[in-house]
């Protein structure tokens, strides 16, 4: 036989694309050629396959050798091919029997030696497979990629000679159930952060509401008044993914190469890049298309310290995705949607200097000054928000009493995750997530709520979507007291946290 067909999978975006990898020796002065739009990484693949079947004492044909990666209009990137070509090579030459490759997938780099190095990615190419129903095999590396899927016909490889071996003589390779069992490892929860804010009463209010219903929180105030400290205390509030959301993360991270620890994996992600970060490192892209910050903080948090020091240009490519979920990046050479449904946390100080409101600082900014350093933030961006909260500096007494004023934390985390678990049964999704289409059905006013909603629109000049966010944080706000119905009291403490006294200039 001189032509063999073996199935490998590319990575587009967060998704496993499969690529047969057809290989046909002919006659003629030997040569090896690898077509198929295959860049850099995978033409140098020649030399490693080459010498990876040398070295595991199998024989390299001395024959003239095209391997083609289709569909040919794709570009290939990375050495996750070069598994699926040596075996290509090896069953095209009569070495190995091309029935025992039928209905497989084959994934993983070689080395030199032939050993079977891991690659990023195998998440979705797992995932893919077992929607296939076919048998895929990838460096033992791996493993834990395939503990965390948990497909029975996943197969780990330590070398190519093993793999040789497990075909020749029906050797055993390691399968999902040899090792450690996903449900047998016992979750670790996020760290319990004590929330010992002095002060603070209305922020902290905030970031419960926040964490219950996954709305989005800008905290402005000025140095040292705790809005870091209370970002990290909403993170430490969150609960734990479901299995099916952590599937999710688990597939982003393979695909920028970020081990999933197996213990952690119910964890949310939290993202805090720095307010340098570009465009493309925010939401995606680049000459590969990789996923950006927003897309690593699915489910999860992004945390945007410093709001105001970030380009607009960066801020405002947030808006899509803090709208939609899901981001779509368009190049010249790809096409890529990428999941981002995260809550947005963002901390800012009020002006320049810092201190504009401080009773321990005077402010020495004009104001002109103020309104252009608020002006880097755009309208349609501040919309997209739910709560505005003001940290205030604390008195010197106030922050040299003697018993600092805590919050119980177990009781707060307990307080969210039935909440949660209330608005999901109800409707399937967070009260952030629902579509203006379900306000009337799940966050339901009377005509006297109406009328107090209708007086705050005019008075703060609100826009349609910013009612409807505060239809959403009066919803959670009434599902923290188990209430069935919005109460006025819910509905007036939602639209305080859009009359924050230093955002009336940004939502003008």
């Amino acid at each position: 036989m001189s032509f063999a067909t073996i199935s490998s999978r590319a990575l587009l975006g967060v998704e496993a694309v499969e690529v047969k990898v057809e290989t046909h020796l002919s006659n003629g002065l030997p040569s090896f050629a690898i077509v198929g739009l295959p860049e850099k990484a995978v033409k140098e693949s020649k030399e490693r396959v080459r010498s990876a079947i040398i070295n595991s004492g199998l024989e390299f044909p001395d024959r003239r050798i095209t391997v083609n990666l289709a569909p040919a209009d794709m570009p290939k990137i990375g050495g996750r091919y070069d598994f699926a070509i040596a075996l290509s090579i090896l069953t095209a030459s009569g070495q190995l029997p091309s029935e025992s490759l039928q209905n497989s997938e084959i994934l993983g780099e070689l080395a030199l030696d032939g050993s079977v190095r891991r690659v990023h990615g195998a998440i979705p190419a797992l995932i893919a497979a077992q929607a296939a129903k076919r048998k895929i095999y990838l460096p033992a590396a791996n493993a834990n990629d395939l503990i965390l899927v948990g497909y029975e016909q996943g197969r780990c490889v330590e070398s190519l000679v093993e793999y040789v071996d497990h075909l020749v003589n029906t050797t055993a390779l390691k399968s999902v159930d040899e090792l450690p069992a996903r449900s047998t490892l016992v979750p670790n929860r996020p760290p319990r952060i004590p929330i010992h804010i002095q002060g603070q009463v209305a922020a902290k209010r905030a970031v419960e509401v926040a964490a219950a219903g996954g709305h989005n929180l800008l905290m402005i105030g000025p140095p040292g008044s705790g809005k870091t400290l209370l970002a990290n205390s909403l993170i430490g509030l969150l609960p734990q993914m479901s299995n099916g959301e952590a599937m999710e993360v688990a597939a982003i991270n393979s695909v920028v190469n970020l081990t999933s620890d197996a213990v952690n994996w119910r964890n949310r992600p939290i993202r805090t890049p720095h307010h340098s970060a570009t465009s493309v490192a925010l939401v995606g892209g680049g000459s590969k298309a990789s996923p950006g910050e927003i897309s690593l903080a699915h489910r999860g948090v992004l945390f945007l310290d410093e709001l105001t020091e970030f380009k607009p240009g960066v801020l405002d490519a947030l808006r899509e995705p803090l709208e939609s979920g899901e981001i779509t990046i368009s190049r010249a050479n790809y096409r890529v949607k990428f999941p981002a449904k995260f809550q947005l946390l963002a901390a800012m100080n009020p002006c320049p200097c810092g201190y504009a409101g401080d009773v321990r600082h005077e402010c020495r900014c004009p104001p002109g000054k103020i309104e252009r350093y608020l002006g880097r933030l755009s309208g349609p961006l501040l919309d997209r928000l739910d709560l505005f909260i003001e940290v205030p500096g604390l008195s010197h007494s106030e922050l040299l009493a003697q018993k600092p004023e805590s919050v119980d934390f177990d009781a707060a985390r307990a307080r969210i995750e039935n909440c949660r678990e209330l608005q999901l049964r109800r409707s399937g999704k967070l009260n952030s997530e629902l579509d203006p289409s379900e306000l009337e059905q799940y966050c339901q006013l009377g005509s006297g709520l109406r009328k107090v909603l209708a007086t705050a629109m005019e008075k703060l000049g609100m826009s349609a979507r910013a009612t409807h966010r505060v239809m959403k944080m009066a919803r959670t706000i009434a599902d923290l007291q188990e209430s069935q119905k919005i109460r006025e009291n819910d509905l007036l403490e939602a639209i305080g946290y859009r009359k924050c006294p230093l955002t009336r200039s940004l939502l003008r």
